[in-house]
C-alpha cells in the first residue's frame, strides 16, 4: 500500500484550476464529439494534438482523457434518439435504446445510461488505482526480450481482436510496421525507405499520421457515406429512472462494470467489444430474451456500463507497461512522448505527480459526466440539427492548420493530406485504421528491443525462450495466432452437419442478429 500516499497527493494535482477547467473542457467536448455521428474521440484527439504543445503534460492527457471517456457517453444520445450510434461502442445500445425512445421513454433510457457509465467508470477507476501499481511493479522486471514479445502480442491481439476482417487488420498493422522503419537507423546510422528526402530522414511524425487517418481521413468518409437525416425531438422528459428501472438494471450495471474493466485492459478489446460481449451476456442470461430489441431497460444499460469500464481501464496497459490497448490509447501515447513522457513501469516511480494527476482526474470527470450529461441533454439535441456540410469545413481548416503549426511546416500538411487519403480508402475498402496506428507506434518499440535482445542472445532466437515472461508471452503469441485457424478447420470438418444445428443457436448470435 506504499503507493496510497502519492495517490492521494494526486489529488492535489487535479484540484489545481488549471487541471480542473481542462478536465472540465475535455469532458464536455468528448460529450459533444460522441453525439455528433462519425467524428469519435480519436478523430478528436488527433486534430487536437498540436494543441497539447503549450500545455503542461499532466494537463494535456486530464483533457485528452476526458475526451475519451466523455464521448462514450456522448454516442447514447444519437442511439437512443435517431437510431444513429455517434460512437462505434454505442452500437448495440440503438437495439433498446431507440426502442425505449418510440415507447416514449427516452428520458429513462438516457438516465440509464448516464447512471450506468458512472457507476462502470467508478469501479474501473478504483481498479485502476489499485491494479496499475502492482502491473508496474511486476513490469519492472522486463527487459528488452520482454518487450519484444509484449509488442508482438500486442500487435497480433490488436489485429485478431479487430472488428474488421482479420486478415485485412494484418495487413494494416504490416503496414503500420513498415512506416515504423522509414528514416535514419539508430544503430547503423542508414537510411531507410527514405527515398533521398531530408524530411523523412528522422522518420514520419507521429502527429500528422494519426491526423491524417483518424482526421481528414474520418471526414472524407463521413461525407462520401452522408448519414441519412432525423429529425430529433424537441425535448426529452422523466431523465431520472423509476425505481423499477434502476432494480431491473443494477444487475446489468454490475455485471457491465467487472466485463468492461477486464476486456478493456486487454489489447484490442476496448469499448467496443465489452459493449457488445456486455449485451450478449444480458441477453443469454435473461429469462425472457425476446424482450431484447423491443426496449429491455438492461440492453441500454449493461453496454453502457461496460463500454465506459472498458475506456478507462484501457489507460492500464498504456501508462503501466507503455503498450495501448486500442487505437484511442496509441494517440494518448503519441501525446505522451509529443510531451517528453515515456508511458511504461518507471512513470509510477519517476513522474507520480503525472501518474496519479491522471488517474484521479478520471474520479472528477466521472462526476462531472454524471452532473452534466442529464442537464445537457437539451443542449445535445439542438446540436444535432447541425448539418455536416457545416461542420467538415470547419474541421477540415483545424485539422490543416494544427499540422501546420507542428513544425512550421508544409511538409507536415503533406503528410496529413497523403494520410487522410490513405485513411479514406481504407475506410472505403474495410480496412480499419486502428491496428496500422498501433503497429506504427509500437513498431520503433518492437524493432529497438529485438534488435538488443538479439544482440544479447548473440544473434541466437533461442534466447528468448530461456526467460519465463519472454517464453511466456511468445506462447501466448503462438496460441493467439494458431487457435483461430485450429476453429477455422474445426468449423470446416462439421460444417456438412450444420444444417441441423437446432433453431435456438440463433439466439447465441444477438448483435448480428439485430444489426
Amino acid at each position: 500500500m506504499d503507493f496510497l500516499q502519492p495517490a492521494l497527493d494526486g489529488f492535489g494535482v487535479v484540484l489545481q484550476p488549471t487541471n480542473l477547467l481542462y478536465c472540465l473542457l475535455g469532458v464536455v467536448i468528448g460529450m459533444l464529439i460522441g453525439v455528433l455521428p462519425g467524428l469519435g474521440p480519436a478523430a478528436t484527439i488527433a486534430i487536437l494534438l498540436p494543441l497539447t504543445y503549450g500545455i503542461e503534460p499532466v494537463t494535456a492527457i486530464i483533457m485528452l482523457a476526458g475526451i475519451f471517456y466523455g464521448a462514450q457517453y456522448g454516442g447514447t444520445i444519437t442511439s437512443v434518439l435517431l437510431r444513429l450510434p455517434g460512437e462505434a461502442s454505442s452500437v448495440v445500445t440503438v437495439f433498446d435504446g431507440y426502442m425505449m425512445a418510440k415507447q416514449g421513454r427516452a428520458g429513462t433510457a438516457l438516465g440509464i445510461a448516464a447512471i450506468g457509465s458512472f457507476v462502470g467508470g467508478t469501479v474501473a477507476i478504483v481498479g485502476l488505482t489499485f491494479l496499475a501499481p502492482v502491473v508496474a511493479g511486476f513490469a519492472l522486471d522486463f527487459g528488452p526480450p520482454e518487450y519484444t514479445a509484449l509488442a508482438l502480442l500486442g500487435i497480433l491481439l490488436v489485429a485478431t481482436i479487430s472488428n474488421g476482417n482479420k486478415a485485412k487488420a494484418l495487413i494494416a498493422a504490416c503496414f503500420g510496421l513498415l512506416l515504423a522503419t522509414v528514416g535514419r537507423d539508430v544503430f547503423t546510422g542508414a537510411e531507410r525507405l527514405t527515398f533521398g528526402n531530408l524530411n523523412l530522414a528522422d522518420g514520419i511524425d507521429f502527429v500528422p499520421v494519426a491526423m491524417g487517418l483518424f482526421g481528414l481521413g474520418e471526414i472524407l468518409h463521413n461525407l462520401e457515406e452522408r448519414h441519412r437525416a432525423a429529425k430529433a425531438p424537441d425535448r426529452v422528459s422523466n431523465v431520472w429512472p423509476s425505481r423499477a428501472d434502476l432494480k431491473q438494471s443494477s444487475g446489468a450495471i454490475g455485471r457491465g462494470s467487472v466485463l468492461g474493466f477486464f476486456l478493456g485492459i486487454l489489447p484490442g478489446g476496448g469499448a467496443t467489444i465489452s459493449s457488445m460481449a456486455a449485451y450478449a451476456m444480458e441477453k443469454k442470461r435473461a429469462r425472457q430474451p425476446e424482450r431484447f430489441g423491443r426496449g429491455a431497460v438492461e440492453g441500454v444499460a449493461g453496454p453502457e456500463t461496460a463500454n465506459n469500464a472498458a475506456a478507462t481501464s484501457s489507460f492500464i496497459p498504456l501508462l503501466t507497461l507503455g503498450i495501448p490497448a486500442n487505437a484511442t490509447m496509441a494517440l494518448m501515447f503519441g501525446a505522451l512522448l509529443i510531451q517528453g513522457v515515456t508511458p511504461g513501469p518507471q512513470l509510477v516511480q519517476q513522474d507520480p505527480e503525472l501518474f496519479w494527476g491522471v488517474v484521479n482526474s478520471m474520479y472528477i470527470g466521472n462526476i462531472l459526466l454524471l452532473i452534466m450529461s442529464i442537464p445537457l441533454i437539451g443542449i445535445f439535441v439542438r446540436i444535432l440539427r447541425v448539418r455536416g456540410a457545416i461542420l467538415a469545413p470547419i474541421t477540415v481548416l483545424i485539422t490543416m492548420l494544427g499540422a501546420y503549426t507542428i513544425n512550421n511546416s508544409m511538409f507536415d500538411v503533406m503528410l496529413v493530406v497523403v494520410f487522410g487519403a490513405i485513411g479514406y480508402l481504407m475506410k472505403k475498402y474495410g480496412f480499419e485504421p486502428g491496428p496500422l496506428v498501433l503497429a506504427f507506434v509500437l513498431g520503433s518499440l518492437l524493432e529497438s528491443n529485438l534488435r538488443r535482445s538479439l544482440l544479447v542472445f548473440e544473434g541466437d532466437a533461442t534466447g528468448f525462450f530461456t526467460r519465463p515472461i519472454s517464453a511466456t508471452l511468445l506462447l501466448l503469441f503462438v496460441l493467439v495466432a494458431v487457435l483461430p485457424l485450429v476453429q477455422s478447420a474445426v468449423r470446416r470438418r462439421r460444417s456438412p452437419g450444420s444444417s441441423a444445428e437446432p433453431a435456438g443457436d440463433a439466439d447465441r448470435t444477438p448483435v448480428k442478429e439485430n444489426a
